[in-house]
């Protein structure tokens, strides 16, 4: 099957599973894209293990996804803001707690493994980027690998197959108005 993408034309391969997608941006949705492709591969019946990283599991969409089929979702629990001081050794722990669950969702028979924010464990220094590429080589070619986070290095852009940027153009927290619960988190 042929398809046209920026003026080339590109043979598609049927059936290419373990590729690699990068959602980042300081725009809004780089998570609800995740949980969207999470809701579409549970229901093709796909195993799928969506696993956050630098949240404290909290916001308004686990317990649906707690209720969906195929979806199993790890939050290593409550986890305090990175603070102008940098991390603390609770944040290190949450994201090893984190990273050991997604290095292991692929003997428990993941399909899809979504690392909701692992890039933000590079941009705080919770994480050396070497344990993002070594997950990067663990999934390719067998497990889906969708991250998401603020920023991605250029090392992660090159190794993976699908890149996106969200780009916020406005938001109305920077007129004062507070994140509100079902629309922002």
């Amino acid at each position: 099957m042929m398809a046209y993408y920026q003026d080339k034309t590109v043979t598609r391969k049927a059936g290419s599973w373990g590729l690699i997608h990068t959602i980042f941006g300081q725009g809004v949705g780089k998570t609800t894209a995740a949980i969207g492709l999470a809701v579409r591969a549970a229901g093709a019946g796909l195993s799928v293990h969506f696993i956050q990283f630098m949240k404290s599991g909290d916001s308004a969409e686990i317990e649906t996804l707690h209720r969906i089929p195929n979806i199993h979702y790890f939050c290593p629990g409550k986890h305090p803001w990175i603070l102008e001081r940098g991390p603390d050794p609770v944040h290190h722990e949450h994201a090893l707690k984190a990273l050991n669950r997604a290095v292991s969702a692929e003997s428990e028979g993941a399909q899809v493994l979504i690392c909701d924010e692992i890039l933000n464990t590079l941009l705080f220094g919770v994480l050396p980027i070497d344990k993002i590429t070594d997950l990067i080589s663990m999934c390719r070619n067998r497990v889906e690998l969708i991250m998401t986070g603020s920023t991605a290095p250029t090392a992660i852009i090159e190794l993976s197959d699908y890149v996106t940027e969200l780009v916020q153009v406005k938001h109305p927290y920077y007129q004062g108005l507070e994140a509100r619960r079902g629309i922002e988190y």
